[in-house]
């Protein structure tokens, strides 16, 4: 056996470590362009994209359980479609363009049809108003008492209509359309329903505060999160 140069052996583990490093940059840079929204919206590079054919529980939205107990069901459509996107590149395939600048779509991770995916797990409802894709889903869910389906929840547009903190009437008509946009000496800036100034910001569009029905189009009027 001929002996190797050890040099040679040392620029090839060097070329294998670059070419390691580079894929694992790659990998982190193409993940960091996807970022979850909510349960049923999503953000690829400047593009927010909302799941088409389904409803997930809104972020702040409760649901009961078998059992008659309360457990954030908002905040489980939002982990799990983070999970369902995690280390895999995503594919959309726009339906329609709402009003709003949001791009309907249905969106792939893995191979998966992230609504359906969603639907039948039972952690977002078919949006038949809209469309009856996912149907046969949600009555598979709801036959197994999966998710939302374990006792007789809000569906998440009748939420967005009851709640609490969403008492005022937006001048865009849209009730999913429940960002705040507050003027105040801190500037101009928009409040989700999460934020824990949300349920006591005031929208005055005299004023001219307005509502926003995403955190892109908000930012786009020129407005800004809390800090």
């Amino acid at each position: 056996m001929t002996p190797q140069d050890p040099s040679k052996i040392k620029q090839a583990l060097r070329a294998i470590y670059i070419l390691g490093f580079s894929l694992f940059v790659w990998g982190t840079y193409t993940q960091a362009q996807t970022t979850i929204v909510d349960g049923d919206t999503l953000k690829i590079a400047s593009t927010t994209y909302r799941l088409n054919g389904i409803d997930a529980p809104e972020s702040n939205q409760s649901c009961r359980d078998s059992q008659g107990k309360q457990w954030a069901c908002g905040n489980a459509a939002t982990k799990a479609l983070n999970r369902l996107v995690r280390w895999r590149s995503v594919q959309c395939n726009p339906v329609t363009q709402d009003t709003y600048g949001r791009t309907v779509a249905t969106c792939y991770a893995g191979g998966k049809d992230l609504g359906a995916e969603l639907v039948k797990s039972g952690l977002a409802w078919a949006y038949r108003y809209y469309s009856t894709e996912y149907v046969a889903e949600e009555e598979q869910a709801k036959a197994q008492h999966l998710g939302i389906w374990q006792a007789n929840n809000m569906p998440a547009w009748d939420f967005r209509r009851s709640s609490t903190t969403t008492t005022q009437s937006n001048s865009s008509g849209d009730p999913s359309c429940v960002i705040k946009g507050n003027i105040s000496n801190s500037g101009r800036i928009y409040h989700t329903p999460n934020s824990p100034w949300y349920s006591r910001t005031k929208i005055d569009t005299s004023n001219g505060e307005r509502w926003f029905c995403s955190e892109a189009e908000a930012r786009a009027a020129g407005w800004r999160a809390p800090r």
